[in-house]
């Protein structure tokens, strides 16, 4: 059974649900209203014995190309400091049950951070994935920074973070981004995932979920990313990376 829900796609499965990210227009692109249904969908599929695991992926050709640049643009310090979507990460975090995300295409900013959420991360030969914040005067703003750093240490991540650089699929399974890396379409296998995983113990997956997650982040500065992400929703150099992106052109950066 599949139930629209705007620019989320619903596709309950047996043991198991498929979401697709339906934004193709902006390479599904994870705008407010898009983060707030995931999360919602999230936090509901949570209390649902019959859904035993969730894979994420996107319609089309991309996973999600990153936040809705349009809603950063006038975004200031004081808007992030109250921003919803802290609260929607959270619930997205917290989700109980092993998730699952196909990622083919480009999965970046927003999106490779969604993606790094995953409990097992599958990629097909088409991805693309970077947190290039830093080419609009920016930093990761749900944790991605940190998380990249756990997963590939210091030296990649800031290789990735400070310079933008975006990494195909054999790369990042080389660096130990991906859980598997697949020719062709990462959905089928990913699918084939939640099947298996839907006949395991659930109480087994959730328990060593809440353990692995707690061993990576407990040291973790994920509080002080998003703290330096709101400070720079301020800055000039924001303005003219946005300025830059939306003209094609290369910003000039001030340190302001």
């Amino acid at each position: 059974m599949i139930v629209i829900m705007e620019e989320l796609l619903v596709e309950h499965r047996n043991g198991w649900t498929k979401l697709v990210l339906n934004r193709p227009e902006v390479k599904n692109a994870l705008n407010t209203a898009l983060l707030r249904r995931l999360a919602d969908i999230l936090t509901d599929l949570a209390t649902h014995e019959e859904c035993r695991a969730v894979m994420i992926c996107g319609v089309g050709t991309d996973f999600a190309a990153g936040a809705d640049i349009s809603e950063i643009e006038s975004k200031t310090s004081a808007d992030g400091k109250l921003d919803p979507r802290k609260q929607y990460w959270a619930q997205i975090r917290g989700f109980p049950k092993p998730l699952v995300a196909a990622v083919d295409g480009f999965c970046l900013g927003g999106g490779f951070e969604l993606a790094l959420m995953a409990d097992i991360l599958v990629l097909g030969d088409t991805a693309k994935l970077g947190l290039p914040e830093t080419n609009l005067g920016l930093i990761p703003g749900a944790g991605g920074a940190q998380r990249l750093l756990a997963r590939i240490g210091r030296a990649r991540a800031s290789r990735m973070v400070m310079l933008g650089e975006i990494i195909d699929a054999d790369t990042a399974e080389l660096w130990g981004i991906a859980s598997f890396k697949i020719a062709g379409s990462a959905i089928p296998e990913a699918e084939n995932l939640c099947v298996k995983l839907a006949t395991r113990a659930p109480l087994a997956l959730m328990g060593v979920k809440k353990a692995l997650i707690e061993g990576e982040e407990k040291s973790l500065a994920i509080e002080t990313e998003r703290e330096i992400f709101e400070a720079l929703l301020n800055s000039a150099d924001k303005r003219e990376g946005i300025a830059a992106f939306r003209a094609k052109r290369k910003p000039e950066f001030k340190g302001q």
